[in-house]
């Protein structure tokens, strides 16, 4: 492990951790990375998954938050990477050839939902009005209270009025299976007040200016931006090196972690309180995801041929059969007809793959630590929705939740948001606390999607984190500016 102390060291590369480095590196602090992996970026590398010449983003693929997120707004990520924005952001397949469309443009949704076209809009519209304060709410503890109360009611209220039903009360099943769809993000019942809340920031994020992008050359791309900015102001990336207790750091006089609570409790041990510990032993993981990559000698030929235009698919029928088999999922059960997520990113990034081939990417939702290959199941739900898949798939490689978590330490047993993204959890992340980065160790801090905002890649835990730091540490009251 690299000697010689620095001002600041963080523990962890994923988004959090590199948004916590940057930021205090731009405030001219020292700082150093550790990361166990042979490369940066967590939950958002690509890598040659399958064939030579394929690339594959090994977690996350397309970024609702890329340009929302106030960290990465600051940042200015979008003068960074290249991105390109689907005209459909997401699609819900249903039987029949049927397809539910959230199109970049609200009243183009509204349109194709018929019946239901108007109530879209009235869900959707206020919250697009007040994007920015709803989105700056949702990524802040709400212990703090919200700064714009108007839009903090407006996503109350559409939460609890959407949560009294798997379809929300939507009157055609194409409405209420497009927003049960983009509520199973959560892993969980979609009628569930955690569920909503995120498939109201996700669906309204599908109408906002910035849709749901997807970064040319794969997700690395973000942390590879990210790593060169941290580099460019003096900071250091050190990879291999895996951090088994607080006590191997070099001298420092600010720790962030960007781990989980469970190895937060690992890695300080009895350096912490007691009753600190209890806590972060009841920190509860979720369900958990088992993905899939394909390689294929062309698009996927859907059904609805308009389904080719979105960059995300959900597959899972209605909205009482998706919700149906996330109960089945919350019980341990694997789902009968699985939830399938899918991205397809060679139709806006031919960079992915040699010409003639597609890169498809796909997860699905199964029981924590499910060690069960998903690629023939997967493959059969795409097939129903895509007659001729099965005939166009070169090469596969599949990755069981039980794998998950070798490959990012913070995937406790295949859990993707690193704890369980229910309301209480998103409240108490993972303590009840105004600044619930600040342990009871002086200088220590936990900045991961274990804390408050929770999941997802929009750096705000580790901006958190840092900010807290410099306030308390180094007596930085104004964050420094992060834009290149």
């Amino acid at each position: 492990m690299s000697s010689g102390p620095v001002d600041v060291v963080v523990v962890g590369s994923g988004p959090n951790g590199l948004a916590a480095a940057v930021t205090m590196a731009k405030a001219g602090l020292s700082v150093r990375v550790f990361e166990a992996a042979g490369t940066a970026g967590g939950g958002s590398r690509s890598a040659e998954l399958t064939l030579p010449g394929h690339l594959h983003d090994v977690c996350s693929a397309v970024h609702p938050m890329a340009f929302a997120s106030p960290f990465f707004r600051a940042f200015g990520i979008d003068r960074r990477v290249d991105f390109v924005t689907p005209e459909v952001s997401y699609a819900q397949v249903l039987d029949g050839g049927r397809a539910a469309l959230a199109w970049h443009d609200l009243e183009r949704t509204a349109e194709g939902l018929g019946a239901d076209g108007a109530a879209w809009r009235r869900l959707f519209e206020p919250l697009l009005m007040e994007r920015d304060a709803v989105v700056d709410f949702a990524m802040s503890p709400i212990l703090r209270g919200p700064k714009h109360p108007f839009a903090a009611t407006a996503m109350g209220l559409r939460m609890l009025a959407s949560a009294r039903a798997a379809d929300a009360g939507f009157r055609t099943e194409e409405a209420g299976a497009l927003l049960a769809g983009v509520s199973a993000h959560s892993i969980g019942p979609v009628a569930s007040l955690g569920a909503r809340a995120a498939g109201l920031l996700l669906g309204m994020l599908a109408h906002a200016p910035g849709g749901w992008p997807i970064p040319v050359g794969g997700s690395q791309a973000i942390v590879d931006a990210l790593v060169a900015d941290l580099r460019a102001n003096g900071g250091e990336l050190v990879t291999e090196t895996r951090v088994h207790s607080l006590r191997e750091l070099p001298s420092a006089h600010a720790v962030l972690l960007d781990v989980t609570p469970r190895a937060l409790d690992g890695i300080a041990g009895d350096l912490l309180p007691n009753g600190y510990r209890s806590v972060l032993r009841r920190f509860r993981y979720g369900n958990a995801a088992a993905k899939v990559d394909y390689v294929l000698d062309g698009p996927v030929p859907w059904a609805n041929a308009e389904v080719a235009r979105a960059g995300t698919v959900h597959i899972g029928g209605s909205a009482a059969e998706i919700d149906a088999g996330e109960r089945q999922l919350a019980r341990g059960v694997h789902p009968k007809q699985p939830y399938v997520l899918v991205s397809q990113p060679s139709g806006f990034d031919p960079s992915r793959a040699p010409a003639g081939h597609t890169v498809l990417w796909a997860y699905t939702h199964v029981p924590r630590a499910s060690g069960r290959d998903m690629t023939d199941a997967v493959t059969a739900r795409i097939e129903q929705y895509a007659p001729g898949f099965r005939d166009r798939i070169v090469a596969s490689a599949a990755i069981p939740a039980s794998a998950m978590q070798l490959y990012n330490p913070n995937y406790i047993d295949g859990d993707i948001a690193s704890g369980a993204a229910s309301v209480g959890q998103l409240v108490a992340r993972p303590v009840l606390s105004g600044t619930p980065w600040r342990t009871p160790l002086g200088g220590v801090y936990l900045c991961s999607a274990s804390t408050s905002p929770g999941p997802g890649v929009h750096g705000m835990a580790g901006w958190h984190a840092a900010r807290t730091a410099l306030r308390d540490v180094f007596g930085i009251a104004t964050p420094p500016p992060l834009a290149p």
